[in-house]
């Protein structure tokens, strides 16, 4: 499999942040999105089999939670065989992803964080939103919100689609809108969304790799 990095930190987005966490982040990605920050994982850093990562993150036995991301971690088709090896080794896998690939290979115990597309990223044409389909109550829906019109749309998103069933992040896109910003515009629509600030942007440098 073609990989950009694996590591060991503290889980810094979704409804698990702040707990230990191990990182399998793959190379590759289909998308541009105008605020990416994980451009450096468009090029593949080294490869490995599915038994050779699975050798590498029992370093950080006894720690239990793993995301496997990107880039997008489904454009490489052996990331179905990891997640079931993962699910099957009695992991919790989290599973963070794009949406603009379909949902429907992935291993049913698999946690998936789908980043629904705004129009501030540029991409929001290219979501498949027959995903929604292959979600369960477990899964999270997670939007990077850049401004007004991302709001209003996300809203109007999560009402067409009636996400509600599901946990909906809403997250400020880092150093483009303030997140108190963010976090008024949630007050006065009055809607159960969970704001999330990136935390290992805030517990390290926002330039660190591996955290």
């Amino acid at each position: 499999m073609e990989l950009s990095e694996i590591f060991y930190s503290i889980q810094g987005e979704s409804s698990f942040a702040g707990l230990p966490c191990i990182f399998i982040r793959l190379s590759g990605c289909n998308l541009r999105c105008s605020y990416c920050d994980t451009k450096y994982a468009y090029k593949k850093n080294y490869e490995l089999t599915v038994e050779e990562i699975l050798q590498r993150i029992k370093e950080h036995t006894p720690v239990s939670l793993i995301e496997v991301t990107g880039g997008e971690p489904l454009l490489q088709n052996e990331t179905y065989l990891l997640l079931g090896k993962l699910i099957k080794n009695n992991y919790q896998v989290l599973l963070e992803t794009n949406g603009s690939i379909l949902l429907d290979k992935v291993p049913k115990d698999v946690i998936k964080i789908v980043d629904i597309k705004t129009p501030g990223s540029k991409m929001s044409d290219k979501m498949k939103w027959e995903n929604i389909n292959y979600l369960t109550p477990n899964d999270e829906i997670k939007f990077v919100i850049t401004n007004r019109v991302d709001f209003d749309w996300s809203v109007e998103k999560i009402s067409d689609y009636k996400l509600m069933r599901y946990k909906i992040i809403f997250s400020p896109a880092y150093n483009i809108i303030e997140p108190r910003i963010l976090a008024e515009w949630i007050k006065e629509e009055k809607i159960p969304v969970r704001m999330q600030l990136q935390l290992h942007k805030i517990i390290y440098n926002d330039k660190m790799r591996k955290v």
